[in-house]
């Protein structure tokens, strides 16, 4: 039996805001997180692969550095470095296009989630509300370059203020978080222009600046500590067999077990890095619903428009 529709569009405060986030995600965190892993099938392929190259270079420098003695072969670091690298660069290409896919995914399964009123989503929905806006998402990204560039700049120049400088550049960048992240829903939902979208989602959160700023702090740490929470079980596990392999004496680069549970021990890491990103849009994809009705009072002048009619 479906559950029931929370309703977006409503001028919500701040508590109202979190209180909603968790609903939605305990309402839809198995359809969503079955569509996520439909659409990033090969990013996380890829990100093995990445995983493998980065552990094989580091593991490989850390044993050769403490096996090295004084008149013995030297080293060959360079083949180590060379996987670190390789590793570094496919997954700078890879995090790119996935974080681009992931926070494109999220937004749009909660725009049809909010056109469909809780009705079953099929991902070829959410696929193809991204497919009609690529271009734009493509445009939206390139945007962020410049963008964050000046963060960036904002951040070095804060950075020689003691404390003062400290609480301005966490405030600067959970704003930031906030505009791109409600730009972002107003560019999918609304169909407008990169450029239009940044101006509304400038005005949207400029007028409600500490709920945007707040939504995204609390809900950031509490996040951050789901994604700990979740991380403990295989950390803990890691932890126990890295203390087994240091105890027993193990050459970590002669052991086929040890590469394999850290390579997929980084591996879902950054899955999971993938997926907090996806959980965060949402945050934002609330506070989108709640600003823009605060604004424009879409949803109150439907209601009173059906109220109209049916009283005829």
């Amino acid at each position: 039996m479906e559950k029931k529709y929370f309703e977006l569009r409503i001028n919500r405060d701040f508590g109202e805001i979190l209180s909603v986030y968790f609903d939605f995600l305990k309402q839809n965190i198995k359809r969503f997180t079955n569509i996520f892993l439909n659409y990033n099938g090969i990013f996380i392929v890829g990100l093995l692969v990445t995983s493998y190259l980065m552990v094989s270079g580091f593991v490989g420098l850390i044993a050769s550095e403490n096996n090295y003695l004084p008149g013995n072969t030297a080293p060959d670091f360079d083949n180590y470095l060379l996987y670190v690298g390789a590793g570094a660069m496919l997954f700078f290409f890879i995090f790119l296009i996935a974080a681009s896919l992931n926070f494109s995914i999220s937004s749009a399964y909660m725009i049809q989630y909010e056109l469909k009123k809780g009705e079953p989503i099929d991902k070829k929905e959410v696929w193809n509300l991204v497919k009609a806006r690529g271009g734009s998402i493509i445009g939206f990204i390139l945007l962020l370059i410049p963008i964050y560039l000046v963060f960036m700049v904002a951040v070095v120049i804060f950075a020689f203020i003691p404390l003062l400088g400290l609480i301005a550049q966490y405030i600067i960048q959970f704003f930031l978080a906030a505009w791109i992240g409600v730009s972002f829903y107003s560019m999918l939902s609304e169909n407008k222009g990169v450029v239009d979208a940044f101006q509304e989602g400038w005005t949207l959160v400029k007028k409600s600046f500490w709920k945007s700023v707040g939504v995204n702090f609390v809900l950031g740490i509490l996040n951050g500590l789901l994604f700990f929470i979740i991380l403990l079980i295989p950390g803990v596990i890691v932890g126990i067999y890295t203390f087994h392999v240091v105890d027993s004496n193990i050459d970590v680069t002669e052991s086929i077990v040890s590469m394999i549970v850290y390579t997929l021990a980084l591996c879902i890491l950054l899955v999971l890095s993938a997926y907090a990103q996806c959980l965060s849009q949402f945050v934002n994809g609330i506070l989108f619903y709640a600003l823009h009705e605060k604004e424009y009072n879409v949803n109150t002048r439907s209601k009173i428009e059906e109220i109209g009619k049916t009283s005829l």
